[in-house]
């Protein structure tokens, strides 16, 4: 079973940059797309990013598209998001998740990180 722990949240300027990551342990972390996505307070949980098997497909949603990079190291058991231009809206507790099957939907996650919190400051 594949576990995820995420990392690298915290607080920045708008403008500014962070990355993210979760290390999953398990030895088949290859085999599983890998999903970020995030609640800011009082909404609903959104998609963000998602990153296919061999890491060669890749789904942002429109919000990040051309700010966000969602990238994979199989050797490592380790995903990222790479986090540009950051708006205060980007606010949020960013999840990662393991997806049996690869897509925007959360239904396609089954294990969740306990996620990290990103604040960005205007």
């Amino acid at each position: 079973q594949v576990q995820p722990i995420e990392s690298g949240g915290g607080l920045v300027q708008a403008g500014g940059s962070l990355r993210l990551s979760c290390a999953a342990s398990g030895r088949t972390f290859s085999r599983y797309a890998m999903g970020w996505f995030r609640r800011a307070l009082g909404k609903e949980r959104e998609f963000v990013a998602t990153i296919s098997v061999s890491g060669g497909d890749t789904i942002y949603s429109d919000s990040v598209k051309g700010r966000f990079t969602i990238s994979r190291d199989n050797a490592k058991n380790t995903v990222y998001l790479q986090m540009n231009s950051l708006k205060p809206e980007d606010t949020a507790v960013y999840y990662c998740a393991v997806g049996l099957s690869w897509g925007t939907e959360s239904w396609r996650y089954t294990n969740w990180g306990q996620g990290t919190q990103v604040t960005v400051s205007s």
